[in-house]
């Protein structure tokens, strides 16, 4: 059994992810940042389908704190899969975008990734098998109004993503980074009515967070071996 580490498991995304990878057979730690609740529910809805989960909590922009609790977690062995799924939105208008906008979002998604990938990462190559994914989006690809800092968080993701998938191809890892379209989520609720769904989305829906766990889950198999440092778009067909 491998132990997955999902971070923002608590979020639509990652709950469906973690209930996904969960039923592959491994041990889910959801994450969550401000939502322990959230993140104990979910491990209580997997140990009552018969799957091995826990929960654990920290704020994956502080460096420090991050490091204790991955320490924690490690003294129990290396964690084979790492989702980083956390992240946050500010959107605004770049010239009425605050510094707190810009540095909060980054702060989440870019050093996010950092914080919590650099640690694991020793410990994962010891095993000679890995598997690191990231939730990135379509706004990482094509850019998107209103979301410069969310657009530079994502796409400088899509480019760490491929540099590490370099680094650590000869020691059995993967390293991608899956980009999203619209999800029916809490986070995308307010932002796509119907009608701006049908505009946007050739497939003439909003994607579903079980769509989004069942690609992950692929490439964190043994099946999905051979696929390292690419970035792959599941977005009904925008771009």
């Amino acid at each position: 059994m491998k132990r997955a580490l999902v971070t923002g498991g608590s979020g639509g995304i990652g709950t469906a992810i973690c209930r996904r990878l969960a039923a592959a057979g491994h041990h889910v730690i959801v994450h969550a940042g401000r939502s322990r609740a959230k993140a104990d529910a979910i491990v209580g809805d997997i140990l009552a389908a018969g799957g091995s989960a826990e929960a654990v909590a920290f704020d994956v922009t502080d460096r420090v704190a991050t490091a204790v609790a991955l320490a924690a977690l490690l003294e129990k062995g290396a964690i084979q899969i790492l989702v980083n799924n956390a992240g946050i939105h500010a959107d605004a208008v770049f010239p009425a975008m605050s510094g707190e906008q810009w540095d909060s979002v980054v702060a989440v998604s870019l050093n996010g990734f950092f914080n919590v990938t650099q640690p694991l990462t020793l410990p994962m190559i010891r095993t000679r098998w890995g598997r690191i994914i990231t939730i990135s989006s379509v706004a990482g690809i094509t850019g998107n109004r209103g979301q410069v800092n969310y657009s530079a968080a994502k796409g400088a993701l899509h480019a760490a993503s491929k540099a590490l998938a370099l680094e650590l191809a000869s020691r059995g890892i993967t390293v991608n980074a899956v980009a999203p379209g619209i999800i029916a989520t809490d986070m995308s609720e307010g932002s796509f009515d119907a009608a701006a769904i049908r505009s946007l989305v050739p497939m003439k829906r909003a994607g579903k967070p079980e769509e989004v766990a069942d690609l992950v889950a692929f490439l964190a198999s043994d099946q999905a071996a051979y696929i390292s440092g690419q970035v792959i778009a599941i977005n009904g067909g925008m771009i």
